[in-house]
């Protein structure tokens, strides 16, 4: 699941990066400005996703619409732009060129999709395969087991839809009206969760279940519009060639958790989905992402248990090399892109792409 201090920011900016990317477009600048970047610069984007519905407005949603990274047509759209511009690859194959020191081709581009959620099998997967293409998704093995919806999903839809009229979350100082309607409560969401997210991990979980209890809405229900991926289907995926990685176990900000906890997760996620898949799980996704949810203590513990390599949610493209395995940027995908952003995005990350904020509350 995205740190949203990505969306924060960017929200504020998307106006201008839209219209100079379209300017680029509508002029034919894109290709040229990708060949000449192409010249002084050889590393490597990793592209990442969350969930691809139908539309990325759906009717009545009242989950987080910031995690819908592009509607099934635009999808479609941005993966046939990069089988004919770019150099898709999978995660294997880049970690057995570095193993061979071979350099990567150019304009190398990777396909991520954080969390694990159902519409990825539903939506994503049979575009992918249409096109021929590869991505590596990152899941949260507890979740898969148990098929519960993530906390931080079940938070926006408790403020979404509860009755109650007040918002109280003494922990972090907030006692104020819920909003009338869905986009003011929705707002409202956005800004506790990244509130929230400041804390350690127990007082997070803490303040979640409280809410649960508060406003009797159990997160055991479920909700069909935020499900996980079950094990059939994830099987079904590897078996036609899409990466799988580890998200973690349940879903933590890892480097918010206590050490034994944090190591636990790291370890059993990936002894969970070599047994369910039967094969080697050699990369690792760090919930949340931000420059706050893993730190040097993460980073060993992630190649102590064997993981090869590692992906944050710190925005850009990155050289792959030995000091960056364990902490590869990436280049969010959001609803906002059209067609002229996204392009402008993958064709130079540094000018298009978001930038990414430590978070302060």
């Amino acid at each position: 699941m995205a740190d949203r201090g990505i969306s924060t920011q960017a929200n504020g900016r998307a106006g201008r990066r839209q219209l100079l990317a379209r300017w680029c477009h509508r002029t034919g600048m894109l290709p040229l400005l990708r060949r000449l970047r192409g010249v002084s610069r050889h590393d490597l984007r990793v592209l990442a996703y969350h969930r691809v519905l139908e539309s990325t407005e759906p009717h009545g949603f009242s989950f987080d619409t910031e995690l819908i990274s592009a509607s099934a047509d635009a999808f479609r759209e941005q993966m046939a732009h990069l089988r004919r511009h770019f150099s898709p690859m999978r995660f294997g194959e880049v970690l057995e060129r570095i193993e061979r020191g071979r350099t990567l081709p150019k304009d190398a581009v990777l396909v991520t999709f954080d969390d694990g959620y159902d519409d990825n099998y539903r939506v994503a997967f049979p575009i992918l395969r249409e096109l021929d293409m590869s991505a590596m998704f990152f899941v949260s093995t507890g979740h898969i087991d148990s098929g519960r919806p993530y906390a931080y999903d079940w938070l926006v839809h408790m403020i979404c839809s509860t009755r109650a009229d007040r918002l109280r979350a003494p922990e972090l100082g907030l006692d104020r009206a819920l909003g009338a309607t869905l986009a003011e409560r929705r707002a409202q969401a956005a800004e506790l969760l990244d509130r929230l997210k400041g804390l350690r991990d127990e007082r997070q979980a803490a303040l979640i279940a409280r809410l649960e209890v508060e406003w009797n809405m159990p997160r055991r229900q479920g909700h069909p519009d935020c499900r996980p991926m079950t094990w059939e289907q994830l099987r079904e995926m590897h078996r036609d060639g899409m990466e799988v990685g580890s998200h973690g176990v349940h879903h933590r900000m890892l480097a918010k958790l206590p050490r034994e906890r944090m190591v636990a997760e790291v370890k059993e996620s990936k002894a969970t989905l070599e047994r369910e898949l039967g094969a080697p799980v050699d990369v690792l996704s760090y919930p949340v992402g931000g420059p706050d949810a893993f730190d040097h203590a993460t980073v060993e513990a992630v190649r102590a248990a064997g993981f090869r390599m590692a992906c944050s949610y710190v925005s850009g493209a990155g050289i792959v090399a030995p000091r960056t395995l364990y902490a590869l940027p990436r280049l969010p995908v959001e609803r906002q892109m059209d067609r002229a952003w996204f392009e402008a995005m993958v064709a130079m990350p540094e000018v298009f792409g978001y930038a990414s904020r430590l978070r302060t509350g």
